[in-house]
């Protein structure tokens, strides 16, 4: 695994890095010397690192806050292309929702047509990619087991990939916008009360918070997309 510096994109330092994802130095190294995320780019005597490096510590975190093994985790993380980028990390961490009792599953397209129940087209799997149910790995997929149902469901009503793909290009927009805004205002507002001094404490909060912030997310969508349903029923002309 490596790491690469994009052009005009502004590295971080290691200080910086732990300030941006709530981990200590020693954590960073040591999830580095277990392979879950890419040495720093050096320049010089200094390291440094990038997008990539946050993404892939965020989606560490995100894995322990499952509750999922070292091993586990190790296993998954071995699973992402050596060159992802930050927006296919994210996809990844879309197939972890908090009601998820197993990490996706490495499957064959004969298997995963056997879990599926059905055959399944090109088209099909790539509707399935495009809802963030299923993820190519070369020739195989990694597969969120507990959503499988629904996305086969969805493919039996006919439910189109440029609906899935329309989706999901707003979730990862508006996602990244929210986990943006939420930063700021975490660290603005919140981590001056705790200081350098209680890093680990500070931690302990942003980990608490993140099931809060995952539910006040889904009530907020199911709120609107139920407003939204009631206004398109509403307008509907009448026969």
């Amino acid at each position: 695994m490596r790491d690469v510096e994009k052009p005009g994109e502004v590295p971080l330092t290691l200080e910086q890095l732990t300030e941006r994802v709530g981990l200590s130095v020693r954590n960073i190294r040591f999830y580095t010397s277990r392979g879950l995320v890419p040495p720093p780019i050096r320049r010089g005597r200094s390291g440094y690192y990038t997008a990539s490096h946050v993404a892939r510590l965020e989606l560490v975190q995100e894995l322990q806050a499952h509750g999922f093994t070292l091993a586990a985790i190790e296993r998954y993380v071995s699973g992402l292309p050596e060159d992802a980028d930050p927006e296919d990390i994210a996809l990844a961490r879309t197939m972890l929702a908090p009601w998820q009792s197993d990490l996706p599953v490495d499957m064959t397209r004969a298997e995963l047509q056997q879990r599926a129940g059905r055959e399944l087209s090109d088209e099909d799997i790539a509707t399935l990619v495009a809802l963030g149910i299923v993820r190519r790995r070369e020739d195989r997929y990694l597969v969120a087991g507990t959503q499988l149902g629904i996305g086969v469901q969805l493919l039996e009503l006919g439910f189109p990939r440029s609906v899935a793909e329309a989706a999901r290009a707003i979730y990862l927009d508006h996602g990244q916008q929210m986990a943006d805004e939420l930063h700021d205002v975490i660290f603005a507002r919140l981590a001056p009360l705790y200081g350098t001094a209680d890093s680990a404490r500070f931690g302990e909060v942003m980990e608490r918070l993140k099931p809060l912030a995952v539910g006040g997310l889904v009530t907020a969508y199911e709120q609107a997309i139920n407003r939204a349903a009631r206004s398109a029923y509403s307008s509907r002309p009448t026969r």
